[in-house]
């Protein structure tokens, strides 16, 4: 069983993944067979697989995937071409017609598996998207609480700054208060002094 893994994919898994899907879609094989190849490969699940393909290795691969769907129509037409010389050439045509009927067979359970398959990958990316929804709702809430902080600290900001504007101003003014105390008592000191000066002088008469 292979081991899940869930590491980043490498120019080198593209490779193998491109290689083995393309080698399937020219022989006739399903894309659900490549995916489970390559996943035994790579370690990874099928749907892994089948994820990378579909989301990012495909577009790069059209061109091959034209070329792969042409040949397998060549070997489809080969191969019809050989059934009808063999009816023609006296073989038995209920094998060939059973034949044909398990080749029908075949392609309908090839084409069950790929919409299996198919299904898959889509609830895969419906859940992705949910993911994705549920990551975006969270992220916008945060980005709503943030911005209500902000604005809560740009308030308190400007509360802070316009106290802090108040108390400069009231020690401004208590600076000057106190020089102009102390400006007072200088003064009444000097009056003082000079008063008891002028009686000193009186009393030396």
């Amino acid at each position: 069983m292979a081991v899940k893994r869930q590491d980043a994919w490498t120019p080198d898994d593209d490779m193998i993944l491109a290689e083995v899907t393309l080698r399937h879609i020219r022989e006739g094989g399903t894309q659900l067979s490549a995916f489970e190849e390559v996943a035994e490969k790579l370690g990874r699940t099928p749907a892994a697989c089948g994820f990378r393909w579909n989301s990012t290795v495909r577009k790069k691969y059209e061109a091959a995937i034209q070329i792969a769907k042409s040949q397998r129509q060549k070997r489809l037409q080969e191969r019809n071409r050989n059934q009808s010389h063999r009816v023609k050439s006296g073989e038995d045509a209920t094998g060939d017609s059973l034949y044909t009927i398990d080749n029908i067979i075949r392609f309908l359970r090839q084409y069950k598996n790929e919409v299996a398959e198919l299904k898959r990958q889509q609830k895969l990316l419906e859940k992705e998207i949910k993911e994705k929804e549920a990551l975006l709702s969270k992220l916008e809430a945060e980005n709503n609480e943030m911005k209500a902080h902000l604005e809560h600290v740009q308030s308190d900001y400007r509360l802070v700054n316009d106290d802090y504007r108040t108390l400069v101003q009231i020690m401004e003014r208590a600076r000057k208060m106190a020089l102009l105390t102390e400006e007072d008592e200088a003064l009444s000191k000097a009056k003082f002094r000079m008063e008891e000066n002028g009686n000193l002088e009186r009393l030396d008469k």
